[in-house]
């Protein structure tokens, strides 16, 4: 190949020049082959790629190919049902009801009905009209020793940080929020102005104490003050980990970081910011106790929720025991599946690590009940939730309502780009270049929020009045089955069957499958 492309070379110099030589006019040749010729040597000389010191010029089609093959497969080799980690039937559907186009399908369903994992709802005979369901629930999160519980909206934003998105891109879903009557959690990101522009917040405070920390990066109960106190904040969310990488703490790449980030964070410019993977606050079950209590007398008694992606079993079971001995409760816990999803993380850690969704849901349910402190904890299911069925399906194992980052994401115009990481975000959702935010326009993007969730909630309230059912609180494991095999079907119940209410309370009636976590854990570390 080297060969070939010097016979090339030589070749097209000698054409060139007897063309030239012959008329001036045919000098312009130079301007196209000249450059070519150039990067081929270059390529033959070069030493860190293989492929193109082998074959000159015509390897770099392989990078050209690599680069275009996501887009490639996506809008022309991809079925409806193929693309990954949404396919192009979620995805549209997120699109219709975000602009109130017709979301309905001709011709039945394009999904196999009796492949293994395939799910439905079971309806019911005494199918309730629509018109007596409530189409807006509102779910009370606040045990009874919070001062100031809120009334949330069954589906609302996940945890998004501004700089890992675009301000536009949270000024959107501000204001959508605001709209629609749901909230908005910051993520670990910190608490940013484009978060308190009416919108009702969550704080989500992760290891990096982002706009409540000293400089030593530490926790600042004053910084916190400040900040847990606007009227907006509406709950406080201390993020242990979640389902994108759980374990691992989050990184925003300095690129990123400009200066107004920095003073939102109250950190440094120049580097990648980096969370580290445990909090410094709390070494043990019973001192995050503490930090609970000191939250919530520093917010002035507003909801105090935790956000976990579980992994050992026996460090839940830990907090649970905790809870029970200082009678010192969390008044939401926020379920975060291993399928979640963030800008960057490890292919490993967003592959194989953190359980995912559906098991961890029954699991905190199962636990909480069995510790009898599930009446004073709500639970919120985030991990893929983008319709009215994957709400159901959340409700149906345990959760009492969902957050969606993904899903608003689609909403505010992401097209799957797969680019999160690299500040290149063709739709200005997840970058800081200004060249491409300037594209994502909030005042017409926050419409399309506040749209997609009032029909998503809307089509999960239809599906709960098929079932016979009025309220989120009425779903259990039953209305929900699957298929296990080609011949056998289970529903939710059969397949995740709960403990008794009590029973983790005390050894002698824990179950055997929980027996050995339940030993494990202590209250005294994790």
């Amino acid at each position: 190949m080297r060969k070939a492309f010097l016979v090339f070379a030589i070749t097209t110099l000698s054409i060139m020049g007897l063309l030239t030589y012959v008329n001036w006019k045919f000098s312009f040749l130079g301007l196209i082959f000249i450059p070519l010729i150039l990067m081929g040597f270059f390529d033959m000389f070069q030493s860190k790629r293989t492929i193109r010191r082998n074959f000159p010029l015509l390897g770099r089609m392989r990078y050209l190919l690599e680069a275009l093959g996501p887009g490639a497969r996506q809008y022309f080799i991809e079925s409806d049902t193929d693309g990954k980690p949404f396919n192009r039937l979620q995805r549209s559907l997120v699109y219709q009801r975000s602009k109130k186009e017709i979301d309905t399908m001709p011709f039945g369903t394009q999904l196999n009905v009796y492949e293994p994992g395939y799910k439905w709802i079971n309806h019911s005979i005494k199918a309730i009209p629509f018109a007596e369901v409530d189409a807006n629930p509102r779910i009370k999160i606040g045990s009874s020793q919070c001062e100031k519980p809120y009334e949330a909206s069954l589906f609302n934003i996940s945890a998004m940080s501004y700089g890992s998105l675009s301000k536009n891109a949270i000024i959107a879903l501000n204001d959508g929020a605001k709209q629609g009557g749901f909230y908005h959690n910051t993520g670990e990101g910190g608490l940013s102005p484009y978060h308190l522009r009416g919108g009702d917040v969550v704080w989500n405070i992760g290891t990096g104490y982002f706009s409540c920390r000293g400089k030593d990066g530490k926790f600042s109960y004053e910084e916190f003050v400040k900040r847990a106190t606007l009227d907006n904040v509406k709950m406080i969310e201390i993020k242990f980990s979640q389902g994108a990488k759980p374990g691992h703490g989050g990184i925003l790449p300095k690129e990123k970081v400009t200066d107004e980030i920095a003073t939102i964070r109250l950190v440094d410019k120049g580097h990648d910011i980096i969370s580290p993977p445990t909090h410094s606050a709390f070494k043990t079950p019973l001192e995050l106790m503490e930090f609970i209590k000191l939250l919530r007398k520093g917010s002035g008694g507003k909801p105090i929720g935790m956000k976990i992606c579980i992994g050992n079993k026996s460090e839940f079971l830990a907090i649970c025991k905790a809870m029970v001995a200082t009678q010192t409760y969390f008044d939401f816990i926020t379920v975060d599946g291993g399928e979640g999803g963030t800008g960057a993380a490890p292919q490993e850690y967003s592959d194989h690590v953190g359980m995912p969704l559906r098991e961890a849901l029954a699991f905190v349910y199962d636990s909480l009940n069995g510790f009898g402190i599930k009446n004073e904890i709500k639970i919120i299911a985030s991990g893929k939730v983008i319709t009215g069925f994957d709400i159901i399906k959340c409700l149906s194992i345990g959760a009492d309502l969902c957050n969606s980052a993904r899903g608003m994401m689609f909403a505010l115009g992401c097209i799957q780009a797969l680019e999160c990481h690299k500040n290149t975000c063709p739709t200005g959702v997840a970058t800081q270049d200004p060249r491409l935010t300037k594209g994502l326009v909030p005042e017409e993007k926050s419409i399309r929020v506040a749209r997609f969730q009032h029909e998503t909630v809307k089509s999960a309230m239809e599906l709960m009045a098929s079932a016979g059912l009025k309220h989120p609180d009425d779903v259990d494991r039953s209305v929900v089955s699957a298929r296990i095999s080609g011949t056998k079907i289970e529903t939710y119940y059969e397949t995740y069957p709960e403990i008794e209410t009590g029973c983790l309370l005390h050894e002698n009636t824990v179950p055997k499958e929980y027996l050995y976590f339940w030993k494990k854990a202590t209250a005294e570390s994790f």
